[in-house]
Formats: C-alpha cells, sequence, structure tokens
C-alpha cells in the first residue's frame, strides 16, 4: 500500500470518527486534519483525548473562518504537551525487544524531533532500526566504562561494573561467570573488552560450566 492510499484510509477513518459529532461539517474538518503528517494523523488516531481536541480546535478555526493551513501548527503545538503520553507508548513497544535497557533506549529515542518520535509508534521496521542503534551504543558505553575501571586498577569496582555487564547477558548465573572471568590474565581480560567480545566470553564461560546457554532464556 503506498503512502496516498495510506493518506486516503487514515482519511476516511477520521470522517467516520468526526461524523459521529459534526455531520455538517465532517468532510472540511477530515480536509484540514490531513493537511497534518501522515505520523500525527496515525497518533490522533490511536489517542482518542488528543484527536478530540484537534477536532475541536478545527471546528473553532472553521468557525472563525482561519486558514485551513493554521490547523497544523495548532495541532503540531499540542504535540509538546504529549510528551508524558509519547513517552508510555514508546517504552511499551521498547519494551517488546527486551533489550534490558528499555528505560534507557526510550530516553534516547525520546531525545528526537517530535514528529520523529510519533513515527516510530507507527513505524515498527524503522523502531526496530533505532532500537538497535541505541543498544549497540549502550555495549559500546558499557565496556568502555569497563575499560576505564580496569585501567585505573580498582578490582572491586571493576569487579562490580563486570559483573553488573554480565548480568544483562545472563542474569541466573552472572555471579559463576563473573568469577571465572576476573580469574583471567589482566591484559587478556582488557583485550576481550577492546574486542566488544564480552558476550562471546560469557557463552564460553557457560560451556565450560556445562550450562546451555539458552536456559536463561
Amino acid at each position: 500500500m503506498n503512502d496516498e492510499e495510506n493518506v486516503e484510509k487514515l482519511g476516511e477513518e477520521l470522517y467516520s470518527r468526526i461524523y459521529k459529532q459534526h455531520k455538517d461539517t465532517a468532510g472540511k474538518l477530515t480536509g484540514m486534519l490531513l493537511e497534518l503528517p501522515f505520523a500525527v494523523l496515525v497518533q490522533l488516531l490511536q489517542d482518542e483525548a488528543m484527536l478530540t481536541a484537534a477536532v475541536d480546535k478545527a471546528f473553532k478555526a472553521l468557525q472563525e473562518a482561519t486558514k485551513p493551513s493554521q490547523i497544523k501548527l495548532i495541532v503540531e503545538d499540542d504535540l509538546s504537551t504529549s510528551s508524558d503520553s509519547l513517552g508510555e507508548q514508546l517504552f511499551e513497544l521498547v519494551e517488546l525487544y527486551n533489550t534490558g535497557y528499555s528505560q534507557k533506549i526510550t530516553g534516547m529515542l525520546l531525545e528526537q524531533q517530535k514528529d520523529v518520535v510519533v513515527s516510530l509508534l507507527s513505524n515498527p521496521s524503522l523502531l526496530e532500526e533505532q532500537v538497535n542503534q541505541a543498544l549497540e551504543t549502550l555495549k559500546k558505553e558499557t565496556v568502555r566504562g569497563l575499560n576505564d575501571s580496569l585501567d585505573v586498577e580498582d578490582p572491586e569496582e571493576f569487579g562490580e561494573r563486570l559483573y553488573s555487564a554480565v548480568q544483562k547477558i545472563n542474569q541466573d548465573h552472572a555471579n559463576d561467570i563473573t568469577g571465572m572471568l576476573l580469574e583471567m590474565d589482566h591484559t587478556a581480560l582488557h583485550q576481550l573488552l577492546c574486542d566488544n567480545m564480552l558476550e562471546a566470553a560469557v557463552q564460553k564461560a557457560l560451556s565450560a560450566l556445562g550450562i546451555n546457554s539458552t536456559e536463561h532464556k
């Protein structure tokens, strides 16, 4: 289905919703709202309160003979007041990926422009792409932090941070795995972290312990 067909479908649904309350002006009100970005239209249909507010503003603008194009600015301003709602919806979707970093990833995604955030709610492939990018960034930051701890020669601090990182990969056996990794030579462990091979090292440790790597999933 192309963009034009998508918009037409949204227009039909909008008209159906609006007609219930504004039979005489449903066509004009629908036309005014269809000037909004596609992602915003999707959000309106998902959020009844936002849709009602947008229709009310459009109706008022119509009564005052305001140019239809101005409704775009009016409704988009409303998006700035719906950050909590967007954040909650986005978190629920990010949580489905079971990354262990849902809260942090949601926060990272919410730093983008509002229209981009709204588009993530209706575009699964784009959301997955950005979740994976954010996850990769967080993993690199975790490894960088571990390297920093290793460099300052603080065994206790490093052990805690290594345990935290291992726990995100395999929570059930984090103690045993961390203990095994800490027995490694200082230089070898540093190289392992520099090469972003922590996950592979965890799998090897599980094998050495005689544990199936899928048991924790």
